[in-house]
């Protein structure tokens, strides 16, 4: 199957040889051809695998096919997308895919100025990538009108339609004209999004060209348990002794980046990072870094895990294991893309066992545990088995009451302080066995 094959026309087709496109992946092959004929679609395949052409080339051959010229301040498709970085690297990839095309694309997010934006859409553009609260914004201001659009595209939809944006979903939605064509393209989709997603799309097609919520079999995962308070001092160890070169960092809290970050640096370590406080253009600075090489280690919260699309990753390190499961199989998509091999670790402490029951059940398989010798952990990581299910540990078998006194044997009760516990009774008596011989004994 090539390019050409599923209806593409002539420019883009020149954009696709001048990238290397050869063939196209299976949730391109399926996907295109729907698109084309103005299906609302459904598509969940795993990162890596070229979902975003998978909407962008089609949407670029029908907004040069169809409809009037763009007016001032108004857009004829949208994708809504949950990152700054996303939203880049989307806006990238339209550019890219339709340098031949006489077709404006821009991108809008938080963290800058929103002048700049507005002046871009005063001319009007036929694609605009957002994130949704700056959408919002610009919406509110009446920079950006939608009686144009014809298409909505949600990008790692997933995220979109969680409850986090649900409040500026809600808004606007409201706001776009009801008949569209409407794109969902995910790795993850779980069941309560995919009826929420029936709600918004006409007789969806869905397409699921890998297992739902699958990792990519090219990663090589496994996980190493440790204590919490010993995570940066086996990161560095690992670093070291397994010769690390490019290693992009997962940490939960903003805060636990920042402070990897400076360890790293401290044991003369190239490192940069990226998370919701520090600026948009220090975020952009350090993810060009990283992909340029300068810095070996860029350490981040999740708003890394999507929308990062670096050649040739060799490993993701969870840090810290996600809350939400599907996360985990974002985080690790940095790594083993477009057909190459990748390897992501974890190191897991005793009370991430439950995140780390439901990652293994989300991806129907239970990682392997390989211990560092040096750092096995004082609270070890209870086993989990098939299913997300917690082994629990074996209960100690009760142990025979001790004999009543007057039974044949002395009882000497409960052997402990009153302070020892805040229940505990005061120590008994033993029974005055004064002036009776014991049992089988004789009179002193």
């Amino acid at each position: 199957m090539t390019f050409a094959s599923l209806g593409l026309i002539e420019p883009l087709l020149r954009s696709l040889d001048g990238l290397d496109y050869q063939t196209p992946t299976p949730v391109q092959a399926q996907a295109i051809p729907a698109v084309l004929k103005g299906r609302d679609l459904m598509a969940a395949a795993q990162t890596g695998t070229g979902k975003t052409a998978g909407f962008a080339l089609p949407l670029l051959q029908r907004l040069t096919m169809e409809g009037p010229q763009v007016a001032s301040n108004s857009v004829r498709a949208l994708v809504l997308v949950p990152t700054r970085e996303l939203a880049e690297q989307v806006q990238q990839s339209f550019q890219a895919y339709g340098q031949h095309l006489p077709l404006r694309s821009y991108a809008v997010y938080g963290g800058v100025s929103i002048n700049p934006q507005m002046m871009k859409l005063r001319k009007g553009l036929d694609v605009l990538v957002a994130t949704p609260g700056r959408l919002l914004d610009l919406y509110r201001q009446n920079a950006v009108k939608f009686a144009q659009l014809q298409c909505l595209v949600l990008d790692e939809a997933d995220r979109m339609l969680d409850l986090g944006f649900a409040r500026e979903l809600d808004e606007l939605f409201a706001a776009l004209p009801k008949k569209r064509q409407t794109l969902l393209f995910s790795a993850t989709f779980s069941e309560a999004i995919r009826a929420l997603a029936r709600e918004m799309l006409r007789d969806p097609l869905s397409i699921e060209v890998s297992p739902r919520n699958a990792a990519a079999k090219s990663v090589k995962q496994w996980l190493i348990p440790v204590d919490k308070k010993r995570k940066a001092e086996l990161f560095l160890h690992l670093y070291r002794s397994k010769r690390w070169s490019q290693v992009l960092v997962f940490v939960k809290t903003r805060k636990g980046v920042d402070e990897l970050e400076g360890e790293l640096q401290r044991h003369g370590i190239s490192a940069d990072a990226i998370h919701g406080d520090k600026p948009q253009p220090t975020r952009l600075r350090a993810l060009q870094r990283f992909k340029q090489g300068e810095v070996q280690v860029l350490v981040a919260t999740d708003v890394a895990a999507r929308g990062l699309d670096i050649d040739d990753l060799p490993l993701v390190v969870n840090f810290d294991l996600p809350i939400v499961a599907e996360d985990y199989v974002h985080r690790i998509g940095r790594t083993g893309r477009a057909g190459a091999s990748g390897q992501a670790v974890s190191l897991v402490c005793a009370d991430e066992v439950q995140h780390l029951a439901a990652i293994e059940a989300l991806i129907q398989q239970v990682l392997q545990r390989i211990d560092e010798p040096d750092f096995i952990p004082d609270h070890r990581v209870p086993q989990t088995q098939a299913g997300g299910q917690v082994l629990k540990k074996p209960k100690k078998p009760k142990q025979k009451p001790l004999p009543a006194a007057g039974k044949g044997k002395v009882h000497l009760g409960s052997w402990f302080e009153e302070d020892d516990t805040p229940k505990a009774k005061a120590v008994r008596k033993v029974p005055s066995f004064a002036g009776k011989p014991a049992r089988g004994g004789r009179k002193p």
